[in-house]
């Protein structure tokens, strides 16, 4: 099997991971328990870190790509993942940044919430796009 495929799927599971426990860990600041809203924190951080590693062992692989659009500019029907790779920039150096917060409720916290959402639905756009090759990776 291609290692590309590898690195796809995990980034789906691992997408899967991010999402659910970045929305739990909001929900979980909504609460007044603050055990719950840390091991959201905890689950949250650890799947976004290691969707990250694969993200760049990702862009890594289609290097040849970015490569093209910082030469010859972006298609349209490039749009979405153009989109997409500079979202998770913001997203993820927003992430970053948060390592270095306290306590739950943040402005910056928010901040990277809603980002996230987006995120997560311009990504499912990406995934749902590739369904198919993934599929057919499978055989």
């Amino acid at each position: 099997m291609k290692k590309i495929f590898v690195i796809d799927r995990a980034l789906v599971f691992l997408f899967v991971a991010a999402s659910f426990s970045g929305i739990g860990l909001h929900a979980a600041g909504h609460g007044g328990c603050h055990a719950q809203w840390h091991n959201w924190a905890v689950g949250h951080v650890a799947a976004s870190l290691l969707f990250f590693v694969f993200a760049v062992l990702h862009v890594k692989t289609h290097w040849g790509w970015y490569k093209a659009r910082i030469k010859n500019g972006v298609a349209r029907k490039e749009m979405m993942t153009t989109l997409l790779s500079l979202l998770f920039l913001l997203v993820s150096f927003s992430g970053f940044m948060l390592l270095g917060v306290r306590g739950a409720n943040s402005g910056l916290g928010l901040w990277h919430y809603k980002t996230g959402v987006i995120v997560t639905v311009v990504a499912v756009c990406h995934v749902l796009k590739r369904a198919a090759l993934l599929r057919k990776s499978l055989k």
